[in-house]
């Protein structure tokens, strides 16, 4: 598997790879997993569409780079989990509702 920041010309990532950079760096400086409203946050404060960055989210969880987890346990995401939020070409704030948990990366 390749890393996102090694990526060969000819690969293209499944997930957009600034947004991967600003997860990332929200998720060191919170020193602690994140939450939706996190992104909620990160989303308003940078202008960037809220369903983009949880659709790289989504993404890098399916890709085994993060983890999603509820009640302290990890919750595998799948691609028919994002495919059954993204409806009519958009992921909705309301569709999320239900992700009460908390996202990290994977070590």
């Amino acid at each position: 598997m390749t890393d996102s920041t090694t990526l060969n010309k000819d690969e293209i990532p499944k997930w957009d790879i600034a947004l991967e950079g600003l997860a990332n760096d929200t998720y060191r400086m919170a020193a602690r997993a994140l939450n939706v409203d996190d992104f909620h946050k990160l989303a308003v404060d940078n202008k960037i569409r809220f369903d983009d960055i949880m659709i790289t989210l989504f993404e890098l969880c399916i890709d085994g780079k993060w983890q999603y987890r509820e009640n302290s346990a990890r919750v595998e995401i799948r691609r028919e989990t994002l495919d059954q939020l993204f409806i009519n070409a958009r992921l909705q704030e309301k569709d999320m509702r239900s992700f009460t948990g908390e996202w990290s990366p994977l070590t």
